[in-house]
């Protein structure tokens, strides 16, 4: 299963399979969060991945949130968006795009190319590549 073209929600036996996809093993409390993140597209902090995994009824600690994330993270299953160091968001949404942030409500969201002439590349030093790029547009009411 590919994240980038995924089918929003997920149920569990899809959630289990996209972990297993990622070699992650498919604890219950890994389970939970990821049905919780894959409802549909959204950014979220782990503050409110924790706040509604409790609010579903599901037993999970800060701690375990914090470092699901962090594998999920670390092996592609979500993007993590960095805001500034105190501002982190995981968007289930992995396909291509690039985001705005708004300063005043704190909403994060999602901007794709076709919005935004993206085409010239920045001439890079011979021998790299680009692999990834984020982009983050912070706006603010005028």
């Amino acid at each position: 299963m590919n994240t980038s073209n995924m089918t929003f929600p997920l149920e569990r036996n899809d959630v289990v399979s996209l972990l297993q996809q990622f070699k992650i093993s498919p604890t219950r409390q890994r389970v939970e969060i990821a049905e919780f993140l894959f409802k549909r597209p959204q950014h979220l902090s782990a503050e409110k991945i924790l706040d509604g995994v409790i609010a579903e009824g599901n037993r999970v600690s800060r701690a375990t949130v914090y470092n699901t994330m962090g594998l999920f993270a670390n092996k592609g299953v979500v993007r993590e968006i960095l805001i500034d160091r105190e501002r982190v968001f995981y968007d289930s949404n992995t396909a291509v795009h690039q985001h705005l942030y708004n300063v005043d409500t704190g909403e994060l969201m999602d901007v794709y190319d076709t919005d935004v002439d993206l085409s010239a590349a920045p001439e890079l030093p011979e021998g790299l590549r680009i692999i990834d790029t984020d982009i983050i547009y912070k706006v603010t009411s005028k």
